[in-house]
């Protein structure tokens, strides 16, 4: 392997891993003896400084991390300060939905009404601060139980759950309705 491409594989690993990593370690992922990863490293360390780029590498006892120049901080300070923004999908929105009106509820049960696994919606809403894990269900496993927070009624601007919209009935027998004939079609393919 040439130089460039190994050093390119030493700064995937060092920016993947995000913390150190022990040379024997990268030496062993490029496939060369420690004293050679040593030197590409360094080169790339004199690299970085030379081209006056905004990340360095530091060696800790044996191990190298990547990280960011001390002179970049006040950018990164004031990306830092402003507020997250997320994004809610459709898939977001519906798993939201379920738990808001059917709460407290399972991932099993969430699963049960969309009809597909359901973790990584729950754990990016759990992440957005619009779920939170209330407790427990009393049953075997005792399966976490979800439900909104209070960041959920502020992001949607209602005091309590009871202001939330309700469906009209004859409305909720046509989606059920619906819902039954897609399932039955799907059956029958």
């Amino acid at each position: 392997m040439e130089i460039k491409k190994l050093q390119g594989v030493i700064e995937a690993i060092l920016f993947t891993m995000g913390e150190s990593v022990e040379l024997e370690r990268i030496a062993a992922a490029i496939e060369h003896d420690e004293e050679t990863t040593r030197k590409l490293i360094s080169g790339l360390m004199d690299q970085y400084a030379e081209e006056g780029r905004g990340i360095r590498i530091i060696e800790l006892d044996r191990s190298y991390q990547m990280c960011t120049k001390k002179e970049m901080y006040e950018y990164l300070i004031r990306i830092a300060k402003q507020p997250k923004r997320y994004v809610l999908t459709d898939v977001l929105l519906e798993t939201l939905s379920i738990i808001a009106y059917k709460q407290p509820v399972t991932k099993l049960e969430i699963e049960k009404i969309r009809g597909v696994k359901s973790d990584h919606a729950v754990n990016k809403l759990v992440e957005y601060g619009l779920v939170e894990e209330v407790g427990r269900l009393d049953a075997p496993g005792r399966p976490l139980l979800f439900g909104t927070t209070e960041e959920f009624l502020r992001r949607f601007s209602v005091q309590s759950l009871d202001e939330l919209p309700t469906l009209d009935p004859v409305r909720m027998e046509q989606f059920k309705e619906e819902a039954e004939d897609e399932a039955q079609l799907k059956l029958d393919i």
